[in-house]
């Protein structure tokens, strides 16, 4: 009885998660080419489109400043020459969500922009791969770099790996961090599902994330991590939406960063990741090729 009634509620809970952000979704302008001076990611028909070149306001997310910005307060610095990072956002994730980790990265003296998936990343994966393949184009195009470098979370992880593995951006990524990505699917998509939601409510990229989909079938099969790409995975056991935790892991090869393995006191939900201290000192040390040793304390 107990089950019965609970039903229901976590129905509407899941729902509520894959749907909510349709009312704060980044701004849209009309659609237009960009031209090789842009610089700031905006939302251009449901797709992030570098255009500007100032630095990055509260009203202006994704945006990327050509000079110099202070080091973080350990003295590190990103060489001068370091690949533009992108931030390609997750499901339901507008850009402004990702501002926080761009800013750490600007101050870091990263080239960075905020790449929110079309239509919120409800759709199909491999269309918004498609997408993300034009935008690093794009950014690579506008800043003379011959890689970027990609930090993904939740389902932007999925859509940067099968841009990696099938759309040809081996050769344009050199490294690659996913956050709390569902590689091998979660269980939370499997339920929406069970839960006769219509198949995960209609939402194709959660039917896409559900363990043992035809979509996960197809990019797992092979080398998990093709290429020359340097590969990084950070997940953490608090995760309220990737379980198992252990499904947002890579083989082949790959660096899976567990916070919990260092810092056992550390508490960060699926969300935190971006926002983090801990997982921002493991997300910095990946992209400067540095031995993996989460920073427990930092803020």
């Amino acid at each position: 009885m107990l089950l019965r009634k609970a039903v229901p509620v976590l129905a509407l809970a899941l729902t509520a998660v894959l749907t909510f952000p349709a009312a704060a979704a980044a701004r849209t302008v009309p659609d237009g080419s960009a031209t090789p001076a842009d610089a700031t990611a905006t939302t251009v028909s449901g797709a992030a489109r570098p255009t500007g070149v100032t630095p990055v306001s509260a009203a202006s997310v994704g945006a990327v400043s050509e000079d110099p910005v202070p080091a973080a307060a350990d003295g590190l610095r990103a060489l001068a020459g370091a690949n533009p990072v992108i931030v390609v956002g997750g499901l339901s994730g507008f850009a402004a969500v990702y501002e926080p980790l761009a800013a750490r990265l600007r101050a870091d003296g990263y080239r960075v922009w905020i790449y929110p998936l079309p239509n919120l990343g409800l759709g199909d994966i491999t269309a918004s791969a498609g997408s993300l393949r034009s935008f690093v184009s794009q950014v690579r195009a506008g800043t003379g770099a011959a890689k970027v470098d990609l930090v993904a979370h939740s389902e932007g992880g999925l859509v940067s790996r099968y841009y990696i593995k099938n759309l040809g951006g081996g050769d344009a990524v050199g490294r690659y961090v996913s956050l709390g990505t569902p590689q091998y699917g979660t269980y939370v998509a499997n339920i929406v599902a069970f839960l006769g939601l219509g198949s995960c409510a209609g939402v194709v990229a959660c039917q896409q994330m559900t363990i043992g989909s035809p979509f996960l079938a197809a990019l797992n099969a092979g080398d998990d991590t093709p290429g020359q790409v340097r590969w990084t995975t950070v997940r953490t056991w608090q995760d309220e939406l990737v379980r198992p935790v252990d499904n947002a892991t890579l083989a082949d090869g790959a660096t899976n960063v567990l916070i919990q393995s260092r810092c056992p006191l550390r508490v960060v939900g699926h969300l935190g990741l971006v926002a983090d201290g801990t997982t921002y000192s493991v997300i910095r040390q990946a992209l400067r090729d540095q031995p993996v040793n989460p920073a427990c304390l930092a803020l």
